[in-house]
């Protein structure tokens, strides 16, 4: 039968109270009694009960986080950087998808209340995100923003400006961007994005010619199709960028497809620094997903020990590989 508190209890001659207490490192027993416990407990191979450490502790310990996907790279490095530090704790991650990031199906605040001790929403809007404080436990947001919520971002205007910087400085000016649906929504890291190449466009002075845009819905498929339209064009672009590294790799699949190499007959980049762009030499902004999953669960467990964490902005970075090539340098290798 397995050793209760009660057989270390009586074996040491204590109450079970005092047994807890000494056993938990709290204040008030005393230095020789905490000795001894410590001692009969590791003779009879006590092991203190989780659930009761947590009931006692009056904390679950367990993490919600919302997402709006699990299959999506970004969303799985996220998720994977979140686990690292909560098991490290010994804390449990309790995951909710919902389908659609553009309109979630927020878990209610009864499913979640009294089965949390904190939340961690992953790019949701920051209205939906507001109205997560209602729950009443730490909350951060990573991809996202809100008043007086601890968030973790990357500053997504200025990772589309760079990248659409960098197809300008090899002598672009006919550039293809490929992006989503939720372009139009002016809460959205699409829309930031976008704004970053209209940015960058205008400071060199190129015009933007939409007609060069394409939908891929941020997902491999759709970049596949939203670049074989562009190809299909009469004026079809010299480079494309891409909002996603996702929808790059459907971009260079299209591309190959149509019998044209990626750096040579048509430059592209992404956004991202998804683990696949250096097998396929994509050209891309990374950004430090998993890094930034970390940062938000400590975010959560500095709010338990009563600090108020400060929004982190998390760097990016241009890293430029073979799926761009300068105009000249392109021209020769065809």
């Amino acid at each position: 039968m397995a050793i209760t508190i009660r057989d270390v209890a009586r074996e040491a001659g204590v109450s079970t109270a005092t047994v807890s207490r000494a056993l938990r490192g709290l204040p008030h027993v005393d230095p020789q009694t905490r000795e001894h416990v410590a001692r009969v407990a590791a003779e009879l191979d006590y092991v203190a009960s989780a659930n009761a450490s947590r009931l006692a502790s009056g904390r679950q310990g367990t993490v919600a986080v919302i997402t709006p996907s699990l299959s999506r790279w970004f969303f799985a490095t996220v998720l994977a950087g979140i686990g690292e530090v909560l098991q490290a704790e010994d804390l449990d991650l309790l995951v909710h998808s919902v389908e659609d990031a553009s309109a979630p199906s927020l878990p209610s605040e009864r499913r979640l209340r009294g089965r949390v001790d904190g939340v961690i929403a992953v790019a949701l809007p920051s209205g939906d995100a507001q109205d997560l404080r209602g729950i009443g436990v730490p909350l951060s947001l990573i991809g996202a923003t809100a008043d007086g919520v601890p968030s973790v971002t990357i500053d997504d205007v200025d990772a589309a400006r760079t990248a659409t910087a960098h197809l300008i400085s090899l002598g672009h000016e006919r550039i293809g961007l490929i992006g989503s649906g939720d372009d139009a929504s002016a809460d959205s890291a699409g829309s930031w994005r976008m704004e970053g190449f209209r940015e960058a466009m205008l400071e060199a002075g190129i015009p933007i010619d939409t007609r060069l845009h394409a939908d891929g819905g941020f997902t491999v498929d759709g970049g596949e199709t939203a670049m074989a339209a562009l190809l299909a064009r009469p004026d079809r672009p010299t480079a494309v960028f891409a909002l996603s590294d996702e929808m790059a790799f459907g971009a260079m699949r299209s591309l190959r497809r149509h019998a044209l190499r990626p750096g040579n007959d048509v430059a592209l980049i992404g956004i991202d620094g998804h683990d696949l762009s250096g097998l396929l030499d994509l050209s891309t902004v990374a950004q430090p997903v998993s890094d930034m999953g970390r940062m938000a669960a400590e975010q959560v467990l500095r709010q338990w020990r009563g600090d108020t964490p400060e929004p982190v902005r998390a760097p990016t970075s241009l890293v430029a590989r073979g799926s761009t090539l300068p105009v000249a340098e392109a021209v020769a290798l065809a």
